[in-house]
């Protein structure tokens, strides 16, 4: 396989939340052939590819020519499409001290300093009076500006969520009329909308290292779709490949296009019965699936916060992710399965387990596992600067993951 690290930049920018995010793949895997579960009339288990979009969340499955209900398996790959931010509250129009400003609420856990002195843009979806919905994106419209050095004595102020975020619009009007401007209506016709900052400077390749917003997780989206994409052509074997990218994952999971919620498990069941299986659980429990998360590399400058055993590096080869406590989904049967999917598609990897003084994240991983009872394993892209409004991973690891999941979809032995 070939990839192009620019088609991911391009798929980054086309994608500045995730409801573009969603569209951005389902638009991509039609022009590639899968038809569009929402319009086609055709059978969800007619052999090829289909693909659905519900809100900021996708799934999209390939039916291979024959499928035995007795032995055949899904073959999932798991991400998610929403990353940090600033999202816009419902009455986002505030004036202070003779400014526009945008009244804003903390979505999940951001390096909040790293969205200072940043040309924002505000991206997502509005709905008008008539109950219609607009993908929308502003472009560079606001800015949070940092405090000027003479006017604390601390190394750093410290950050307020509710005082210290609001973005200074740099327009002379609410964002609500500068938005429905956008989309050829007046303000008052925008009734709801879920808004989230984005960073507008474009991702970009320094050396082999790449920077960009939204590492965390586009960067696993991207590469299960380009895997899913190459593997339709060459898998050999009659299982079922899907790819979900649930919303919502940075904070919890909980909602009806979250891991958590019945999105994935009435996906599947509705191919499985169409397929003819009569033991869904059983069907399950044979099955795989990635959880495709961003791992951390170990920081340079805060080496001791890693485990002195466990350090992946950047451009070392995509990270698996174990946790005893089950923060992550990996067991030694999942992990086996993705060290041979590595070895099939003769990639390099690594392993991250956390310091034990140092908290742990956790995924869709566990969430999706406990919920469906599919074996899972928890893998990931190294990022440095993980959850900053801009992150950094290494160029030939983006590579190595997108061969590695497709490994995983196309190799019988897998």
């Amino acid at each position: 396989m070939t990839t192009s690290i620019d088609s991911f930049l391009r798929f980054l920018s086309a994608s500045p939340s995730a409801f573009h995010a969603a569209n951005q793949v389902r638009s991509l895997l039609v022009g590639k052939g899968f038809l569009d579960d929402a319009s086609s009339t055709a059978s969800p288990t007619t052999p090829g590819g289909h693909v659905a979009v519900e809100g900021g969340a996708v799934v999209a499955w390939w039916i291979p020519e024959e499928f035995d209900s007795e032995t055949s398996r899904f073959r999932v790959v798991g991400s998610h499409t929403d990353s940090p931010g600033l999202m816009v509250k419902p009455r986002p129009d505030v004036e202070g001290e003779g400014v526009h400003q945008v009244a804003v609420e903390v979505y999940g856990g951001p390096i909040l300093q790293s969205w200072f002195d940043r040309d924002l843009a505000f991206a997502g979806r509005v709905v008008d009076s008539s109950g219609k919905t607009h993908l929308v994106n502003t472009g560079p419209i606001a800015r949070v500006p940092n405090l000027a050095i003479h006017l604390y004595r601390a190394d750093t102020p410290p950050v307020e969520r509710q005082q210290h975020t609001q973005p200074v619009l740099g327009v002379d009007r609410p964002l609500l009329e500068v938005i429905g401007e956008q989309i050829g209506l007046d303000g008052e016709q925008v009734v709801a909308h879920e808004l989230i900052s984005v960073d507008t400077q474009e991702g970009a390749v320094i050396g082999d290292m790449l920077m960009a917003g939204r590492l965390d997780n586009l960067s696993s989206v991207w590469a299960s779709l380009e895997a899913l994409i190459e593997a339709q052509r060459e898998a050999t074997h009659s299982d079922v490949l899907v790819l979900v990218a649930f919303n919502h994952e940075e904070v919890g999971s909980n909602s009806p296009t979250g891991a958590a919620g019945p999105l994935l498990e009435r996906f599947l069941r509705r191919i499985a019965s169409g397929l003819g299986v009569n033991d869904f659980l059983s069907l399950c429990a044979r099955s795989s699936m990635i959880s495709a998360d961003a791992a951390h590399a170990v920081h340079p400058n805060y080496a001791t916060k890693h485990d002195p055993s466990h350090r992946p590096l950047l451009n070392a080869g995509p990270v698996l992710k174990v946790n005893a406590n089950q923060r992550y989904a990996s067991d030694a049967e999942t992990e086996a399965t993705w060290l041979r999917a590595c070895e099939a598609a003769c990639v390099p990897n690594q392993v991250f387990v956390g310091n034990n003084d140092v908290p742990c994240g956790s995924t869709i991983g566990p969430i999706a596992a406990t919920r469906l009872g599919i074996p899972t394993v928890d893998v990931g892209v190294p990022l440095l600067s993980m959850h900053s409004a801009r992150e950094m991973c290494g160029v030939e690891d983006m590579k190595w993951f997108v061969q590695a999941i497709h490994a995983f979809y196309t190799d019988a032995r897998v």
